[in-house]
Formats: C-alpha cells, structure tokens, sequence
C-alpha cells in the first residue's frame, strides 16, 4: 500500500483537507437467484469513452456527474479514456483498458455457464467526483434506470 507521501505537495493537503462520506447503511440487495441465470451490466469510473463520444468535462467543479454508455460489441483498445484525476498512474489504463472494463473477462465467463449473460451497454462515470450531490440525485438514479429496463440483475462496479 502506498502512502501520502508518493503524492504531489497540492495533492496531500487536498486528501488531508478531503470530507470523505460514509453511507450507512450500505445499499445492499441479495441475488434471488443464481449467478448463472443473471444478465451482468458493468460500471466503471474510468470515464472511459467510445471515440465518437463526448469526452467529460474535466472542467467541471466539484466533477462531471454525467454517464456515457459503452456497447458491449466496442473493442477494448479503441476506448479513450478521460479521467481527471492525477491522483494515480493511467499508465495501466492506457496499455490496458480492460483493468477499467473487463467486457472480454465477463464474456469468457458467459461461455463457461458461470453467468446467464452480458447486457448489451454498460455505464461509464468520471471518477474522482469531490461533490456527489448531483451524482446521486440525478445520474446515479438515471443510470439505475437504464439497467432496470434492461432487465440487468447484476451491476459490476470497476473503481478507478
């Protein structure tokens, strides 16, 4: 694990400074059924893009709250990141955008029978949001939403 240390001087005083939330209690709700019958959606907090997406606004006080949907038929390699924060090494991401969406992962696991399927879109946030209050009152609930319509049973969440 690292430590404070590794980050810039601006960056310490700001997780020092930070007013981290707790939700209590943590929203939980139990399959009622079995992985292997379940369509699976994934969200990732990567503010990953297809390329004819408009990218986030990195702008944006406090974070851009708004979600993009990424098909499941996109290739991997062609997603655009654009994430904010410099708060950790993309390094990773850019060799790799599937440490931040694991499509091909969950496909593999569809044919071995260990889930019922894929969903056809997933959900892509940017990361770093400093002032949820718009997230969770207007995107998180739109997001829930899409899913619900498509019937997803299990939402993979990826932070990033």
């Amino acid at each position: 694990m690292g430590s404070l240390e590794e980050f810039s001087g601006s960056l310490r005083l700001f997780l020092r400074a930070y007013r981290w939330r707790r939700i209590d209690p943590v929203p939980w709700q139990p399959l009622d059924k079995s992985l292997s019958e379940c369509r699976v959606g994934i969200v990732t907090s990567a503010g990953l893009i297809e390329p004819e997406d408009e990218p986030f606004d990195k702008n944006v006080r406090g974070g851009d709250t708004s979600f993009r949907t990424i098909s499941s038929d996109v290739r991997v390699g062609d997603l655009v990141e654009c994430h904010r924060s410099q708060s950790f090494d993309h390094a990773g991401l850019e060799l790799d955008r599937s440490l931040a969406f694991p499509i091909l992962r969950l496909k593999e696991l569809v044919k071995s029978g260990r889930i019922g399927s894929v969903n056809h879109r997933h959900l892509s946030f940017m990361g770093s949001i400093t002032a949820p209050g718009r997230l969770i009152k207007r995107s998180a609930p739109e997001a829930v939403q899409l899913f619900q319509r498509d019937e997803v049973d299990v939402a993979l969440l990826v932070p990033v």
